[in-house]
């Protein structure tokens, strides 16, 4: 699937493959869902394959993902401006981010993860059809935005996140035949 430029693909986009992700998950035992990944780190590039070590750990950074753009967009609606990134990070450096949030949930039970996904994919879904059509994909429709519009924002925390997850799920369960 493309990358979404309009509010009906991305609606359509990121329940699609949130609905994935979730068959993908529902029938696994607890040894699959628990299970450590081991994946050929020379081959795989990316700190990603490296920093995750099970699925839970997948699930966390997409749940902390949308917990930031929830938080980001809520507050400059406010008129509180806020980076998207937390103090101290950007775009170059957010991989250190990504290793904090990691270490933030390393107690967080599997269950507990997939609850709080679920829970924010609902809140953004809402947050997605709080906006218009051009809100969403018009450049300069919010200043705080930057270069970006709100829409690549929110195609990032959903349905191009899940799309990565999938594909990393994907080849942990290969792995295991």
């Amino acid at each position: 699937m493309a990358r979404p430029t309009t509010k009906e693909d991305l609606i359509a986009a990121s329940t699609q493959n949130f609905d994935k992700l979730m068959k993908l998950l529902d029938p696994l035992t607890e040894e699959e869902k628990n299970g450590k990944f081991h994946f050929d780190l020379e081959k795989e590039k990316g700190a990603h394959w490296k920093r995750d070590q099970n699925i839970r750990d997948v699930l966390i950074h997409l749940y902390e993902w949308q917990v930031l753009l929830l938080n980001w967009v809520k507050s400059n609606q406010k008129g509180v401006a806020k980076d998207f990134l937390p103090d101290g990070y950007n775009w170059r450096n957010y991989g250190e981010m990504n290793v904090e949030l990691w270490k933030k949930h390393q107690s967080t039970p599997y269950d507990e993860a997939l609850e709080n996904l679920k829970d924010t994919h609902q809140k953004v879904m809402k947050l997605i059809d709080a906006f218009s059509n051009e809100e969403l994909f018009s450049k300069g429709a919010f200043p705080w935005t930057g270069n970006n519009t709100l829409g690549a924002y929110v195609v990032s925390s959903t349905s191009s996140h899940y799309d990565w997850a999938l594909k990393k799920i994907r080849k942990y369960l290969k792995g295991l035949n």
